[in-house]
């Protein structure tokens, strides 16, 4: 089976690009920072630790006994710091229990010298102690262990939080400021699709190639509306300047010809010729339309009355009078009577040679779907989608057809002057289906 592959919008593309790229960058970063950050927060934190223990040793040992005892209630009062004689009994545990403390340990020693003991608690006084001698006494100084904490990962995982919001945040603006060339561009090619000319995108940009983008897409659109204009200026030209001979044509045929089988057939291809004109005429009308509410069953009704040889065709609405739709009266019309002249040509039942014709609707949410269906042989469905393509005819061998091949194009054109869709399908029973998807009205 072939595999689904998930559309992805140039923006989510862009943004996710964006997002994967700095956010590899934020995460390299904080890692940098982190290892740039350890060694000398340790060795700040060791000379400060030490800077104390010595000022702390020189203090106490230029001051006599009575003294001593004064200076270290002193220091514990103003400067949050311990001094307490070392005793023999004393139980203590190693301060090295992570690489930043063992960082520290190994500084103080280097400053402090070898003999300096390093602990985390003291007789289970927690907090930072060094261990220090004056001549042959010993001390415990503990010192505020709050200098010595390295930045906990709370404060790293906020900053980068932070960090992950901002480039998200940043990507999602750029990826939107890349793209809205795109989405104009987008926007106005698919306004074009439908036949209106007028999108003009801005050509005072800043960015050149997006400039020189704007400018030619402008400079197309003008040259396909003035094609389209001479186009209809054309057709309207070759309608005005054939139905003149034509009519000569007819009144010569009714002055002339004797033959009344020959007249009669004279007479049928010129109106055959008349009816080519004037699917030329519809399907090269303008594209602009008024949507108003229209009442679907009047305008079945009104076309159903345009078939009245029911030894062609018959067609039986079921559609309920109370149902509206958004659409023009006039295009809608004509919409009705080319899928009902379709199905009066090439719908023909193989039991009765008559075309049966049911039109039947369904709600689904905003829209109306209006079903056209006749009991005919149907279409090969590898031409379906050809079907609504100009001059195609289903059935390449009838060189005695007398269309134009445009009443299907006529009718996805004018529906999608009118918001709507048409799809075509085969009938699992036989004969082709057209189902007419209109907006639904207020």
């Amino acid at each position: 089976m072939p595999q689904k592959h998930v559309a992805l919008s140039l923006f989510w593309r862009t943004f996710f690009l964006l997002g994967v790229l700095l956010l590899g960058g934020v995460f390299a970063w904080v890692q940098t920072f982190r290892a740039l950050e350890f060694e000398p927060r340790a060795v700040q934190a060791a000379e400060q630790i030490a800077s104390l223990v010595n000022l702390t040793r020189a203090a106490l040992g230029e001051a006599d006994t009575i003294n001593r005892v004064t200076l270290v209630k002193t220091m514990s009062n103003q400067e949050s710091v311990r001094v307490l004689p070392r005793e023999p009994g004393d139980q203590w545990q190693p301060f090295e229990s992570d690489r930043f403390s063992r960082a520290i340990a190994t500084a103080l020693r280097s400053r402090l010298g070898p003999d300096t003991l390093v602990a985390r608690s003291v007789n289970g006084a927690g907090g930072l102690w060094v261990g220090f001698s004056i001549a042959k006494d010993g001390y415990w100084l503990q010192a505020d262990p709050t200098r010595l904490q390295p930045v906990t990962p709370g404060t790293w995982a906020l900053w980068v939080g932070i960090a992950i919001l901002a480039t998200l945040i940043g990507s999602a603006a750029v990826a939107r400021l890349i793209n809205q060339p795109l989405r104009d561009l987008s926007f106005a090619a698919s306004r074009i699709g439908d036949g209106e000319y007028e999108s003009r995108l801005d050509e005072n940009t800043l960015t050149s190639e997006i400039r020189q983008v704007n400018m030619g897409f402008n400079r197309m659109a003008r040259e396909l509306a003035k094609v389209e204009e001479d186009r209809a200026v054309m057709l309207a030209g070759i309608s005005h300047d054939l139905r003149t001979p034509l009519a000569r044509l007819r009144l010569e045929t009714e002055m002339s010809v004797e033959d009344e089988e020959a007249k009669r057939n004279m007479a049928l291809d010129i109106d055959q010729l008349d009816a080519i004109i004037d699917k030329f005429m519809d399907y090269a009308r303008p594209g602009d339309v008024k949507l108003m509410p229209v009442h679907l069953s009047g305008v079945v009704d009104r076309e159903m009355a345009a078939f009245r040889d029911t030894s062609q065709i018959q067609i039986t609405s079921r559609v309920a009078i109370d149902t509206k739709v958004l659409a023009d009266d006039t295009e809608l019309g004509r919409v009705l009577a080319n899928l009902f002249e379709n199905a009066r040509r090439y719908g023909l039942s193989t039991d009765t040679g008559i075309a049966e014709v049911v039109v039947s609707y369904a709600r689904t949410g905003p829209w109306v779907i209006v079903s056209v269906r006749d009991h005919g042989p149907g279409v090969p469905e590898e031409k379906l989608g050809h079907l609504t393509t100009p001059f195609f005819r289903g059935d390449a061998a009838r060189t005695a057809a007398t269309g134009a091949g445009l009443g299907l194009a006529i009718v996805d054109k004018a529906l999608h002057r009118m918001g709507g869709s048409l799809e075509l399908a085969n009938a699992d029973d036989g004969g082709l289906i057209a189902r007419i998807r209109l907006k639904k009205a207020p």
